[in-house]
């Protein structure tokens, strides 16, 4: 009992959605109330949980409870960004997620914002390809970071030291600054060459 406390007071919630439902009966009309509610400790574990009930606090509870029981845990690159760029999928919602250098921030919209904001993720991209459905969108999210790997395991899986693949990452990226310093290179001499000639 006091352990669940403990968990609850570090374990950040985030509601993702809310949706009435009604049930048409010889009375008349019963509603009730389904949550989507994702939950993470800010350090690479999150879940998410669906509940159902006729009042809305009590949805929010069940959906709570569910995304407890459905931790997973998350490799992150220097604790704040993602390894590897992936595709999730769930149904018609398709998640791309993409790793990001210091200082972008959360781009993602609305259900994935809160699954990275539970994960404690501070720098990804991310775009919803296909569903606009709040439930397809965090399954897909959840699909594309349960198949996350570091590079760690990947070397060990690929017989490989671990500074042979990172080597490998790490080039790529320095290729893209490199050609991003170049393009702004060439866009300051062009500056230089319209101030001379006015």
């Amino acid at each position: 009992m006091a352990r669940e406390a403990k968990e609850e007071g570090v374990l950040i919630e985030r509601l993702v959605a809310i949706n009435r439902v009604a049930k048409v009966v010889k009375g008349g009309r019963r509603f009730s109330f389904s949550a989507l509610v994702v939950v993470g400790d800010g350090k690479g574990q999150v879940g998410h949980g669906l509940g159902k009930a006729r009042e809305v606090t009590e949805a929010i509870v069940k959906a709570t409870t569910n995304a407890k029981r459905n931790l997973i845990k998350v490799p992150l690159q220097e604790g704040r960004t993602l390894h590897h760029d992936i595709i999730g999928k769930s149904g018609a919602g398709r998640m791309q997620m993409r790793m990001a250098p210091p200082g972008t921030g959360i781009i993602a919209g609305g259900p994935a914002r809160a699954v990275f904001e539970a994960l404690g993720v501070s720098d990804v991209v991310a775009k919803s390809l296909g569903s606009s459905n709040p439930h397809n969108l965090v399954r897909a999210a959840f699909d594309g970071l349960l198949r996350m790997e570091s590079p760690r395991v990947i070397a060990s899986r690929r017989s490989k030291k671990l500074s042979e693949i990172v080597s490998r990452r790490d080039r790529g990226r320095v290729k893209v600054v490199r050609a991003k310093e170049v393009e702004s290179e060439d866009l300051s001499k062009q500056e230089g060459e319209a101030q001379v000639e006015v």
